[in-house]
């Protein structure tokens, strides 16, 4: 089996947002929340869903900025004081493997070539057969039920 590590994202460019009003935020389609439950709300620069009672601030996230087909955008959940996380290499955590996801396979050109859907828990199994393919240069996961985009799978 392949070596991956999972990659948050960079938390800089989130840090001043926390700082607009909420009419600031809606003005860029962001909304300020506080979680309710854990899990619920996962946050995608710690790769760790947030304590109840923690703020977070729902956004729209280009995920996929390629010039490609697949250029994409979606909802994400960052908090508040979140700090970049990149996992160690070959981990899971429950921020995975507790949630039914998407696995997007791309090569180079930043085309999907694979896709799948699985139980969190044999997501280290279908990272390893998509990475069987020498043509898959990175994939993405999502978290399938509400299709938005969780975080990058690199070649580790």
């Amino acid at each position: 089996m392949h070596s991956f590590q999972l990659v948050g994202l960079d938390h800089a460019a989130f840090e001043p947002l926390f700082k607009l009003s909420d009419e600031q935020l809606s003005r860029i389609g962001a909304e300020r929340h506080v979680a309710t439950a854990n899990p619920g709300f996962p946050c995608r620069v710690s790769l760790e869903d947030a304590n109840e009672g923690e703020e977070l601030l729902l956004l729209p996230f280009v995920h996929q900025p390629a010039a490609s087909p697949y250029h994409a955008s979606g909802p994400i959940f960052v908090r508040r004081g979140a700090r970049q996380r990149t996992l160690e290499v070959g981990e899971l955590t429950e921020y995975v493997t507790r949630r039914l996801m998407s696995v997007r396979a791309y090569d180079a050109a930043h085309q999907i070539i694979d896709a799948s859907v699985c139980e969190g828990m044999i997501v280290r199994a279908e990272i390893g057969r998509l990475f069987d393919n020498h043509l898959v240069a990175y994939i993405h996961l999502h978290n399938a039920k509400r299709g938005c985009f969780s975080c990058r799978v690199n070649r580790a």
